[in-house]
């Protein structure tokens, strides 16, 4: 592996560090050289809370002796690009969540030809397993399962969604919508009112819903993507003077547990919203840590543990635990 300053981490160097975690650090410290694919950072509260968190550990004046670059889009061929370059400048770890799973295939073949060790997290891509050394991410397709799990514990006469979906072909879309889509496939009461991307945008959503309350058609669930989708669906709602929530008409769902949206569903405006764990970098510090002392990896995949939240049965323990 190439490197900016050649040097190997003995084990008799590392100290403990953040959260209990073991720093990559010695008398001499190392450079090792990072290049972190993510997207806009004003996507979501969930991204700003992600990429506060890769800051955090990998940004300027770190203790773990890297040297990081940052590249942020939500389009797959800005990052394409980004990747790119950050190959061409031989990084030693290239870290990507990607905007769509596909299309990454000879960016994963680049770097692995220049021995460059690719980790994925927050997102998984459509590639061979071969390509990447590990990924820590959510389980975008087990969160699509647990919320519609839980639509149908409501047992409603009949579901007629208006399902608001994230930006198309992401990992986080294609998870939350495939459940859905398996769901209102296999019931003759699960009906799609409308089904269309407002791409994570809180404005669009609400457009969507207001395009929908103006054409009269009945709807009584709202299943968002992401909580600022779900914030402006209400806000059509709300415009309109549509009840919802615990005993309204219309039951509201997100994902992501932004702190402001478990107080939704404690105050019982909202009444689901599905976890999406963003903190995933000090983990990735630590499969670093493990590969540069030459450690084999225990698990290839690690999935982050998430729940989902009833406002009926929420807490404010809760929103204080889990909200981001």
């Amino acid at each position: 592996m190439k490197r900016k300053l050649m040097a190997v981490l003995c084990a008799s160097a590392m100290v403990m560090g953040l959260m209990g975690g073991a720093t990559i650090a010695s008398a001499e410290e190392d450079v090792i050289t990072v290049g972190i694919i993510n997207n806009d950072p004003n996507e979501s509260g969930y991204r700003t809370a992600n990429v506060a968190d890769f800051e955090k550990y990998f940004g300027e004046d770190n203790e773990y002796g890297f040297e990081t670059s940052f590249f942020y889009s939500l389009e797959n061929e800005e990052q394409i690009q980004a990747a790119e370059g950050f190959i061409q400048d031989e990084v030693d770890y290239l870290l990507i969540s990607a905007a769509d799973t596909t299309g990454w295939d000879d960016v994963l073949e680049s770097a692995q030809e220049m021995g460059i060790t690719v980790i994925l997290f927050d997102r998984m891509l459509d590639a061979d397993e071969e390509l990447y050394a590990a990924a820590v991410v959510s389980d975008m397709s087990e969160e699509g399962v647990t919320a519609v799990s839980w639509m149908e514990s409501q047992e409603l006469d009949e579901y007629n969604i208006i399902h608001i979906q994230g930006l198309m072909g992401s990992d986080a879309q294609v998870g939350r919508t495939t459940a859905l889509d398996e769901a209102v496939e296999a019931n003759d009461n699960w009906n799609y009112v409308v089904q269309q991307t407002a791409e994570w945008s809180a404005e669009t959503a609400q457009e969507i819903v207001q395009s929908v309350i103006d054409s009269g058609e009945s709807f009584n669930v709202i299943y968002a993507e992401n909580d600022d989708m779900a914030k402006g669906a209400v806000a059509a709602l709300d415009a309109a003077g549509i009840t919802h929530g615990v005993d309204g008409d219309v039951i509201i769902m997100g994902f992501d547990c932004n702190q402001w949206a478990l107080e939704e569903l404690l105050a019982g405006n909202w009444n689901y919203d599905g976890q999406c764990n963003p903190f995933q970098a000090e983990t990735i510090v630590e499969i670093i840590e493990q590969l540069e002392a030459g450690e084999e990896l225990e698990e290839k995949i690690i999935y982050s543990v998430e729940v989902g939240f009833d406002a009926t049965t929420i807490t404010q323990e809760d929103v204080d635990n889990y909200g981001i």
